[in-house]
């Protein structure tokens, strides 16, 4: 299982070497509703570096604890139930599983899973048709106020990780008549196209990123979906026409630092913001729990008929979750983060 051994300051980029595996045991019986489970996948996420601050910044969230086990989202199959619902083989998900090989948990708070809804693979559980799936779809359908017909255009940042990659190929799905990605990589870019049906990405990391917003987007911006925050949003912000919409998913390129959420924009951007009567609000997908059920099922539907491609960075071992963070925070993912713990 795992431990933080470090806890960051405020300010500060996390490394692999903040986690440590150790070696322990459980119990050997398990209580009445109780499950012993078997891990197989675990998520690594932007939100989770939040966590790592004994002030998360944010209600929802609890801080891990230093020398305490880590945790976030995950899957593992029933191995022994003592819990009415849930039998041995069954395969279940958990906001909060531990970051352990093997665990007992309260079967109450596992959700059993059915692998058919995303073709067998089980780990989509965790991405496509999971909270970062319902992050997407709610994000662009709460807060997008995508029209189908109106000829909008969507810019995603961060467009090749988990949810960027999801959110441009839904807004598409949801009606947007042009989509823009924005990414780090030429090879992001380029999955973005060819593979996700993006109209055309942009590469941060090279030339002009207004200049080339101007070329992608010429009628402007009506719908950006932004990950990243800092200058690329600024950036963006500044081609939004009038009475556009901001669906303020993340700003991973300010969690490193000691900011309130979400960050406060400069003040030009602010103003341009104002001026254009831009919303700007903080989406927080557990607002939106009772939608979820029908939100999953149309997830699903999108993955099993094909309209929804996923691409997920797979990492063998517990003992590599720390180095798949590291990496994560760092851009090195395409699509969802995945630690594949056992099969």
């Amino acid at each position: 299982l795992f431990d933080l051994t470090i806890i960051l300051g405020k300010n500060g980029v996390p490394v692999a070497e903040n986690f440590r595996l150790e070696q322990s045991t459980i119990a050997d019986t398990i209580q009445a509703g109780q499950v012993r489970v078997r891990t197989l996948y675990l998520s690594v996420d932007p939100y989770m570096r939040c966590r790592m601050n004994e002030d998360t910044g944010s209600d929802y969230l609890l801080p891990w604890q230093l020398a305490e086990v880590a945790d976030g989202g995950g899957i593992g199959v029933v191995e022994e139930s003592k819990h009415d619902n849930l039998a041995k083989g069954d395969f279940v998900t958990s906001f909060n599983w531990p970051w352990q090989t093997v665990a007992i948990l309260d079967g109450s708070l596992l959700q059993k899973l059915i692998p058919q809804l995303v073709n067998g693979r089980l780990s989509y559980f965790l991405g496509a048709a999971g909270i970062t799936g319902l992050t997407a779809l709610l994000g662009v359908r709460e807060k997008g106020h995508v029209a189908a017909g109106a000829n909008q255009t969507m810019v995603v940042s961060g467009a090749a990780g988990a949810c960027g990659s999801l959110a441009g190929q839904i807004g598409r799905l949801e009606g947007c008549s042009r989509v823009v990605g924005i990414a780090g990589t030429d090879e992001k870019c380029s999955i973005l196209v060819q593979e996700m049906g993006f109209d055309a990405a942009i590469n941060y990391k090279k030339g002009n990123v207004a200049e080339q917003l101007r070329e992608f987007c010429p009628d402007g911006v009506d719908v950006y979906f932004d990950n990243v925050g800092g200058d690329i949003s600024d950036t963006v912000i500044s081609q939004m026409n009038r009475n556009s919409h901001i669906i303020l998913c993340g700003q991973i390129s300010q969690y490193n630092k000691d900011v309130p959420y979400p960050p406060p924009l400069p003040p030009d951007t602010e103003k341009i913001q104002k001026e254009r009567n831009i919303t700007r609000e903080r989406f927080l997908v557990l607002n939106y729990m009772d939608k979820q059920e029908a939100s999953i099922v149309q997830l699903c539907q999108w993955i099993q008929e094909g309209k929804l491609k996923v691409r997920e960075t797979v990492v063998e071992g517990l003992a590599n979750i720390g180095a798949a963070f590291q990496s994560m925070m760092n851009g090195g993912n395409i699509g969802k983060q995945i630690v594949s713990v056992s099969k």
